[in-house]
């Protein structure tokens, strides 16, 4: 470890300020969520300080800290940074100060006991922090460990927190709740399994020295190189145990049930901190463990998974047109837009990679910004009806401008941030699996039916009854919104800033595992310039050939 260690900063502030807020006096409120809201301010500012320090084009891993921590079984507490997370970094430090802000004085959050403010926030910073240790290890171990501990404080976030006067509001959101836990702690007890086998597979070729090894960077060049010393059945194995817990995690279809459920059960707040943050894990896994551990096996599944994540992006939004909660509407569109960043990652070139990077963010923000637009919409009408709506942009105009440039982030409108990347996704798909990007490309209608009705409904037409009082939106609201719809339009306009950085971990991590970018057939061209039966050349090779111009020295492409 070279210098301060910015990484294990990044970690444990927001974790060391849980325990700061929940030490907070009982009847200070205020000051228990103003203390989170300080905490998540000063790790944002930790993140950015990391991103100035990033190199672009540099070490594939920056940063760099290691130490021993079970010198038995080869796990050590190593940190690095590549482009691709240090992304995600950004996006849930930035998030995540919003997301206590957005939540200031909802009554619904702090229910009935005077300590529960100070459990929420705690509760926020801690898995804020066990999702930046996931995104910044190196160590297979202790990203499991974390991988699996960040399931405890959100599932109290989905199960504790929200309406407390309706008895049968309590019922489903602790259903909701359970039904995370259960399905990511089997996904997560499969991994187990497969982290296991692979630690084993690692002694056996003595990594570690007289024992295995849990350090990435070692058994992906051991993968590389195909000393692991295991079969191509047990590698698909090990893959598919990785792959299933992060499948549940993303989620992929058809292991999506339990995110509609837990996303309209939580708080706004929290809903966002699930799916534009904790899901996110899900995805980076694919990236960074199931490709550079087992390359050979992530090819061989590749077309299957790449038909599963078309279908969830079809069936997503199938299902969010016929959806009559807003919320839940909101939720399904989440599980079309993760189809998309899985089919990105598994086209397995350096645009869909790029593209599905870059959607984990703009996803996150755009959700993040619909979400919560349309949560503080709720609060003030007592409904998550779409029927109950309509008319709002008279008497909340702010309101619901924001929520349309949101809603048209959503559907991946040219200008906003998810058009890029989702264009990146399918550009990079076709270029692999032709079929399945232009099955893709159909939600693109359907993602243009489901925002544009569903706002046609709700904010549109004569004032309906009970919609008088709805307010626009408060100071502090805008706060919230205001930098979610800058960032929409910034890296909409200017993804650069971005890509310089996400670029080079994605060819790094495609160049490890042997994928290449398909070159596009070419049909060479005779002197007739008919083409010749089988020709094809790489993408930008010219040819040269006699044509009328030949004689003088003229040359036709």
């Amino acid at each position: 470890m070279n210098g301060f260690p910015w990484l294990t900063t990044l970690w444990v502030l927001p974790l060391v300020g849980a325990v700061v807020v929940v030490a907070v006096p009982r009847a200070w409120r205020t000051a228990a969520r103003a203390t989170g809201l300080v905490v998540a301010v000063a790790t944002l500012v930790v993140a950015i300080v990391i991103a100035a320090r990033f190199t672009p084009g540099g070490a594939q891993y920056q940063m760099v800290e290691s130490h021993r921590w079970i010198p038995a079984f080869g796990a050590g507490y190593t940190l690095g940074l590549d482009g691709i997370a240090l992304a995600l970094v950004l996006l849930t430090a930035g998030l995540v100060p919003l997301l206590i802000l957005a939540g200031w004085r909802d009554e619904d959050e702090v229910g009935g006991g005077r300590r529960v403010a100070h459990i929420y926030v705690a509760l926020t910073l801690v898995v804020e922090s066990m999702v930046l240790v996931s995104f910044v290890s190196l160590d297979i171990l202790l990203f499991y460990v974390f991988f699996e501990v960040m399931l405890i404080p959100m599932y109290f976030l989905i199960g504790g927190f929200g309406p407390h006067a309706n008895p049968e509001l309590r019922r489903t959101r602790s259903r909701a709740a359970v039904k995370f836990l259960l399905y990511n702690l089997f996904g997560g007890l499969i991994m187990l399994a497969a982290v296991i086998g692979l630690y084993v597979l690692t002694a056996r070729q003595h990594l570690g020295g007289a024992g295995g090894t849990f350090d990435l960077r070692a058994v992906v060049q051991a993968a590389a190189t195909g000393h692991l010393g295991a079969g191509p059945a047990v590698l698909n194995a090990l893959f598919l145990g990785f792959m299933f817990a992060f499948a549940v995690k993303a989620p992929l279809w058809p292991l999506h049930t339990w995110l509609p459920g837990a996303a309209v059960s939580a708080t706004p707040s929290s809903a966002v901190l699930m799916m534009a943050v904790v899901d996110k894990v899900g995805t980076f896994g694919m990236l960074r463990y199931c490709l550079l551990l087992f390359p050979h096996a992530a090819k061989t599944y590749a077309p299957l998974i790449s038909v599963l994540a078309v279908v969830g992006i079809v069936y997503g939004a199938i299902v969010a047109i016929g959806q009559r909660d807003v919320m839940r509407l909101i939720a399904y569109t989440s599980i079309s837009h993760f189809g998309f960043i899985i089919l990105g990652i598994f086209a397995m070139t350096n645009q869909s990679g790029s593209g599905a990077t870059l959607y984990m963010v703009n996803h996150g923000i755009s959700t993040a910004a619909l979400f919560l637009i349309a949560g503080f919409l709720v609060s003030r009408r007592g409904t998550r009806l779409i029927a109950e709506f309509g008319g709002v942009q008279k008497v909340a105009p702010i309101l619901a401008g924001t929520f349309l440039i949101a809603g048209l982030a959503t559907l991946s409108l040219p200008g906003l941030a998810p058009f890029v990347s989702e264009f990146l996704v399918l550009v990079g798909t076709f270029t692999r699996y032709p079929v399945a990007a232009i099955c893709a490309t159909s939600a693109l209608v359907l993602a243009a039916l489901y925002v544009l009705w569903m706002y046609q409904r709700m904010m549109t037409g004569p004032v309906k009854e009970g919609n008088e009082g709805v307010h626009d939106l408060r100071a502090r609201e805008l706060v919230v919104v205001a930098p979610l719809i800058a960032a929409l339009l910034f890296l909409g306009a200017y993804p650069k800033p971005l890509l310089d950085r996400i670029d080079p971990a994605v060819a790094g991590t495609l160049s490890t595992i042997g994928a290449h970018d398909p070159a596009p057939a070419v049909p060479q061209v005779n002197a007739e310039h008919r083409p010749v039966a089988g020709g094809s050349e790489p993408s930008g090779t010219v040819h040269a050939v006699t044509g009328p111009g030949a004689a003088n020295g003229g040359t036709h492409p």
